[in-house]
C-alpha cells in the first residue's frame, strides 16, 4: 500500500503545483452515468452522438471537475483540504481515449482563515486546454499522512436498456 499525505497550509506557496493523468474509458463514462444519474445521451449513446454537434460519444463535463477534486483533496493541499467553490469553463470536449492532464496551482494564499485559491487546467494529449478554472478551499493546517485507501473493482455490465454495476471484493 501506498501513503497519501498533504501540503499544510503553512508549507503551501505561491506557484506550487500537483497534477495527474487519466484516460478516458467507456467504463469510466458507464460509472460517471450510474454514480450522478447522467444519461445524457451525448455521454452513453453512441448512436445519437454520432448525430449531435460533437459526432462522438462524450466524458460529462463533471467528469473533469471530479478529477480535480481528486488533485485537490489527494495531492494539493491533500488529506484534509475542505473544499468550498469551484469555477468551470468546459472549452472542448473529452472523448472515449483522450488523455488528459489535469494541475493545479496555488494562485493566492489567505493566511488568516487557511484559504487558498488555484488555478484548475485540464488539457488533452493535443495539448488543448479542455476545462479551466478556479477552486478555492480551506487548506489543513496540520501534517496528515495515511495509508491509501484501496478502492473496490467494479464490473459494469451494459445491456441496451440498462447498466448494472456490482462490487468485486
Amino acid at each position: 500500500m501506498s501513503i497519501i499525505e498533504n501540503h499544510p497550509f503553512d508549507e503551501l506557496k505561491l506557484g506550487d503545483s500537483a497534477s495527474l493523468v487519466r484516460t478516458l474509458h467507456e467504463k469510466d463514462i458507464q460509472l460517471f452515468a450510474v454514480m450522478s444519474g447522467d444519461v445524457n445521451p451525448a455521454h452513453v449513446d453512441e448512436e445519437y452522438a454520432k448525430s449531435d454537434m460533437f459526432h462522438k460519444v462524450i466524458a460529462h463535463g463533471m467528469w473533469s471537475g471530479t478529477l480535480i477534486s481528486t488533485v485537490l483533496g489527494t495531492l494539493l493541499p491533500g488529506p484534509g483540504t475542505i473544499y468550498l467553490s469551484q469555477s468551470l469553463s468546459f472549452l472542448h470536449p473529452v472523448g472515449l481515449d483522450d488523455t488528459v492532464t489535469v494541475t493545479v496551482k496555488v494562485k493566492e494564499l489567505y493566511r488568516e482563515n487557511c484559504r487558498v485559491k488555484l488555478d484548475c487546467h485540464v488539457v488533452n494529449q493535443r495539448h488543448e486546454l479542455v476545462v479551466t478554472g478556479i477552486a478555492e478551499v480551506i487548506a489543513p493546517t496540520e501534517k496528515i499522512s495515511r495509508l491509501r485507501v484501496e478502492l473496490p473493482e467494479v464490473d459494469l455490465r451494459a445491456t441496451p436498456n440498462s447498466i448494472s454495476l456490482q462490487v468485486i471484493q
